[in-house]
């Protein structure tokens, strides 16, 4: 795709769960075409199926290593990195986790198609901020965006399996180890999900369905999840923290750590990461947690390179040319792959050399080589296995014996077997898969496909059933043995803390409308055990929710906009029609109340609200019944609301000419309402006091609240802003109505010493020293209050000269300003 090289190029670089991929398709479906390369068959897969539900079957296509789907009109390309179709001309071009090339085994193909694959339309990189800096270097020309993670990742601490919480997925570093966790979860918890890239789509798609409708709550997986498999996972879990790399056993870097910790979380909700030990080399470092929870990677100072294009004339000159050195310092050549190595080896093959005298040879031992040893077996091995494929595609019609496919194929079609026998198959078959879709080593390639694809779907069926059978545990338990299965004979009770049981076999507890089943319960009885709380808890509920109804205004409480009753979330306020008057939206856990008592609740949190607004915040509730009033006039109902929307704060610029709109009345009405205008700033000076600060911020979702009662901050100190009241200047931050108060003193000062004109004049500097102000924080305030400084004579105290402000040209959209950008909505609204 040389002839693309000019195309513009962005790069999308960010940490994990910033919907980097969601945007990349996005892109791709706004284009006449597009193709993007991915890590994983797995994950090319389930964007396939998701592009196939937006742009139809005929006009998508999957091309990776052992599948091809290529429909005649297909458009649109899913493909592993390695499979790309670079000769391919198409609209978009995405990369998918391109950080990979400074992966020693794989980094070369990121690499190449990074410098090489080009939409003629648009080119999209996506990856890890640690790219920055290389990406930079070997294209300056392309644009970077950074994305920021949608929710917060934490650190959780360590805990021991047992005590893992429910949507945990658990990670190691090897097939033995995955096992063992999963083995381990199936005695302690009934059981868990495994996900490994080994696995083919079929068999991975089928346990990880089994963990997404909670059939089970664990997921036990390799590093591969990492590479943006979508799953609804609230805690990672590291079984260790060393993996074998292909060369030798290691630490995991922190870049490594944080794409798979980043897996927790999903969109706007939380995540949290961890560990199974709590000391030794499987524990994380105090520096390591504070890297991976700021989202803190080290940049890569280089990637790895191999000649992408490389030449063809001969063996000798493939192998130099595979074995160049890059010439750019952030690149550096890619270690031996298993490819090149099995070209080496046959070309110490008298046979082979002398069948290879023509570049079209070349090119056909090249791309036999290009087999991926699915089977691990080694570089000797597998030159045996490749070097007997490329005899039978080096001579007679070049194409693979058909007895030959067809009775390994044979072989592989057995069912028998446990995990590790199934999983060797699939491995076995990926092989000839990958042969059946190379279309000039076939007579019958679309046949050979067709018949490794059942086969690898039968095997992969047999694998999901063998898994299951062997790491989750659906057996009866005792307890529904012992009291039968018809849940509805079942003896509920319900503790005074809540506490739901059968007999003495605790069910699990009610707290306020949910009833969470016992952490201890195995998968299979939890949809039995929900179903006799659902049928024995209904006069329960329907008790709590006329209770809630009837409750005081005392009982209900609000924090980080989650209204509480009782000390259980019963409703949350979201973005309504302004800070006074919220959407109020009932948890979810209050569906299980028929609609009339939610009507009920509804109403009476509603009641309680607009109490709360006129008790803590009466400016609020002023400010709302002037913007609903139509006798108030527009451009007083214009600039109350502006007001509203930034939570009674507003700078004088930011309104415009919303000021100068407004005739006596309306200002006098604007006064009777508590709100100054003042020289600098629009403000209800009653939002400043401490008590109605902390409900403003309730409202506004704003944080790093400045201390009560505080006049004067250090400049960058927590609440130093204008979103708290406080105006930026110099090395100080002032609370606006003392600003006010200052601007005050200087006109009457002027008014007095300088008659009122543009003489210059001296203020008293004592109000300002009084407050903590500084000499030079004060002249940059009298500078934005529309004073110059005049230069006093030796000896004289500092003169001003009136200036005036710069005149305030009116908006052309709704008022709003950068400082108050965050206020416009509530928070998670």
């Amino acid at each position: 795709m040389s002839q693309f090289a000019r195309s513009p190029l962005t790069a999308v670089l960010g940490p994990t769960n910033t919907g980097k991929t969601h945007l990349a398709v996005e892109r791709m479906c706004g284009h006449a075409s597009g193709m993007i390369g991915f890590p994983l068959r797995l994950l090319a897969r389930e964007v396939y199926d998701r592009v196939v539900r937006i742009k139809g079957e005929a006009q998508v296509g999957l091309i990776t290593g052992e599948e091809k789907i290529l429909p005649p009109k297909a458009k649109w390309l899913l493909c592993t990195a390695e499979s790309m179709p670079l000769e391919r001309e198409v609209a978009f071009v995405g990369l998918d986790e391109a950080q990979l090339g400074a992966d020693p085994e794989r980094g070369h193909v990121f690499t190449d198609r990074l410098l090489r694959a080009r939409g003629f339309a648009e080119t999209m990189i996506l990856g890890s901020d640690s790219l920055k800096p290389t990406l930079k270097a070997l294209v300056p020309e392309a644009e970077i965006i950074g994305r920021p993670r949608f929710s917060t990742l934490s650190y959780a601490g360590a805990k021991k399996l047992s005590r893992l919480p429910r949507r945990s997925a658990i990670v190691a570093f090897s097939a033995e180890e995955v096992y063992a966790v999963a083995e381990a979860l199936r005695r302690l918890r009934g059981g868990a999900a495994v996900v490994m890239g080994a696995l083919s789509p079929r068999t991975r798609n089928a346990q990880v369905a089994m963990f997404q409708a909670g059939e089970v709550d664990y997921l036990v997986a390799t590093d591969a999840i990492g590479m943006g498999l979508n799953m609804d996972v609230a805690h990672v879990a590291f079984a260790s923290l060393n993996k074998f790399d292909g060369r030798r056993q290691r630490r995991l870097t922190i870049a490594e750590m944080s794409q798979i910790a980043g897996r927790a979380g999903r969109h706007q909700r939380d995540g949290t990461f961890g560990a199974l030990n709590e000391e030794g080399p499987s524990a994380f470092t105090p520096e390591e947690v504070l890297a991976i929870e700021g989202h803190r990677v080290k940049p890569l100072e280089n990637l790895y390179w191999r000649q992408g294009e490389p030449d063809l004339s001969s063996i000798d000159d493939l192998v130099a040319s595979l074995e160049q050195r890059p010439q750019s310092e952030a690149l550096r050549a890619a270690p031996e792959a298993t490819d090149l190595a099995v070209l080496k080896r046959l070309a110490e093959e008298d046979w082979v050399r002398s069948r290879v005298r023509s570049p079209r040879m070349v090119a056909r031992l090249w791309a036999a080589c290009g087999l991926p040893d699915f089977r691990k077996l080694g570089v000797d091995p597998h030159a045996r296995f490749v070097g007997r494929l490329f005899g039978h595609l080096s001579e007679a019609n070049g194409h693979v014996p058909h007895q030959w496919f067809a009775d390994e194929i044979a072989r592989l079609d057995n069912m028998g077997g446990d995990v590790e026998t199934l999983a060797g198959r699939i491995a076995a078959a990926r092989s000839w898969a990958y042969i059946a879709h190379r279309a000039d080593w076939l007579e019958e390639p679309l046949h050979w496909a067709e018949r490794t694809r059942a086969v690898e779907e039968k095997l992969s069926d047999a694998l999901h059933a063998s898994l299951t059978q062997r790491f989750v545990d659906k057996r009866t338990t005792v307890l529904l043995r012992q009291i039968g299965a018809n849940p509805a004979d079942l003896p509920v009770t319900i503790g005074p803390e809540g506490e739901v049981s059968v007999e003495e076999h605790a069910l699990g507890t009610l707290e306020g409308f949910r009833f969470t089943v016992t952490p201890d319960a195995r998968a299979a009885d939890k949809r039995m055990l929900l179903a006799a709380a659902e049928k024995r808890l209904g006069a329960e509920l329907r008790k709590r929710g006329q209770a809630l109804v009837d409750a005081e205004d005392g009982e209900l409480s609000l924090a980080n906009a989650d209204i509480r009753w009782r000390g259980v979330s019963i409703a949350r306020l979201m973005r309504g029609a302004h800070l006074a008057r919220p959407k109020i939206v009932l948890d979810r856990a209050l569906d299980v109340l028929d609609p009339p008592a939610r009507i009920a609740v509804k109403a009476r949190l509603d009641r309680w609200f607009a109490a709360l607004i006129d008790r803590q915040l009466p400016v609020f509730a002023k400010l709302d019944a002037a913007m609903r009033d139509p006798a108030a006039g527009a451009p007083l109902r214009a600039l109350v609301g502006a007001l509203l929307e930034s939570g009674g704060l507003l700078p004088r610029r930011a309104a415009g000419g919303l000021i100068d709109a407004l005739d006596p009345q309306a200002r006098k009405r604007l006064r009777a309402m508590g709100v100054t205008i003042g020289t600098l700033d629009l403000f209800a000076p009653s939002l400043l006091k401490p008590q109605a600060a902390r409900w403003r911020r309730e409202l506004t979702g704003t944080d790093d609240a400045p201390p009560d009662g505080a006049t004067v901050l250090p400049r960058g100190a927590p609440g130093a802003d204008l979103a708290h009241g406080f105006r930026p200047l110099g090395t100080q931050a002032v609370r606006v109505d003392l600003v006010e108060r200052i601007a005050r003193a200087a006109h009457d000062s002027r008014a007095k010493e300088g008659k009122g004109g543009r003489k210059p004049f001296a203020p008293d500097p004592a109000l300002a020293t009084s407050m903590g102000i500084k000499p030079e924080t004060l002249a940059q305030m009298m500078a934005q209050l529309g004073f110059r400084s005049a230069r006093p004579k030796e000896g004289e105290p500092q003169r001003w000269t009136w200036q005036g402000l710069t005149p305030i040209p009116a908006p052309k959209a709704p008022p709003t300003d950068n400082a108050f950008a965050a206020l416009a909505g509530l928070r998670n609204g």
